[in-house]
């Protein structure tokens, strides 16, 4: 069995493996005061409570976008899982060739993603990733990681509206029943829910302009489900998608 961790500013998603099958997956929090004793306990608790055996792990495959944790989780591999982690940065095999002007620059998490949508897939391709920043990344038929867009998450932005507008509260990010709101919740659902579904759809469309009108489009992350029900240009939603790409790179460097 391998664990294989994706590791987010908001939360980290940790996967159990058994060859090609994904046994269980669990998200918790990106916690960087945690030491790597208690990231150890929690995840063999988390272990206890689905009856695994932390034993059986053979290999951890961490990607990471928050450098503070790196150390904490390779030391928690060493100690508790008797391994040293593989981690996805320069060097690593991936199978896909980043046309990035430093490819140094592109996030773990984005190289991840792109691996698996190809694997999957196959390209031309466009990820758009709702995390902390919702991310767009672009990959050719051939394999080539083109580049992508980055911009403010959902959370993100309506938190940042709630502390800079006195009077506005904080809300539940659901779909409202309208685009025109009778109160100020529904108004700030409906310019928040509906703003991202056009800006998604804004910037796909301009993708593929550039990419190729066949391009397949698949949505990740936390509001990915949110959003793609009433987007124009989301084809598909892999919730797994991270995983499964940190799957396949420990494939292609065993």
């Amino acid at each position: 069995m391998i664990l294989v961790f994706d590791v987010g500013n908001t939360n980290m998603v940790l996967g159990v493996y058994q060859g090609e099958k994904l046994l269980t997956h669990w998200r918790i929090s990106s916690d960087r005061q945690k030491t790597s004793d208690e990231f150890g306990m929690l995840i063999r608790s988390l272990f206890d409570y689905q009856g695994l055996d932390m034993r059986a792990i053979k290999a951890v495959v961490i990607s990471s976008v928050v450098p503070p944790l790196n150390p904490v989780l390779e030391e928690m591999s060493r100690r508790y899982f008797q391994v040293q982690p593989l981690e996805v940065g320069p060097g690593v095999k991936t199978g896909i060739a980043l046309k990035y002007e430093n490819p140094r620059e592109v996030g773990a998490d984005r190289v991840v993603n792109a691996v698996a949508a190809y694997e999957r897939y196959g390209g031309p391709v466009i990820v758009v990733d709702f995390g902390t920043a919702t991310t767009f990344c672009a990959i050719s038929r051939h394999g080539e990681y083109l580049g992508g867009a980055i911009a403010p998450g959902i959370g993100i932005s309506s938190e940042a509206l709630f502390q800079r507008a006195a009077k506005l509260p904080r809300i539940e990010l659901v779909k409202p029943k309208s685009v025109i709101g009778r109160n100020t919740v529904a108004s700030m659902q409906a310019g928040i829910v509906y703003g991202f579904i056009g800006q998604v759809d804004g910037i796909v469309e301009r993708m593929k302009a550039e990419l190729g009108p066949d391009s397949k489009v698949v949505a990740t992350g936390g509001f990915a489900e949110l959003i793609a029900a009433e987007s124009r240009t989301i084809d598909v939603v892999d919730q797994l998608l991270t995983l499964e790409g940190l799957r396949f790179i420990y494939e292609k460097n065993r």
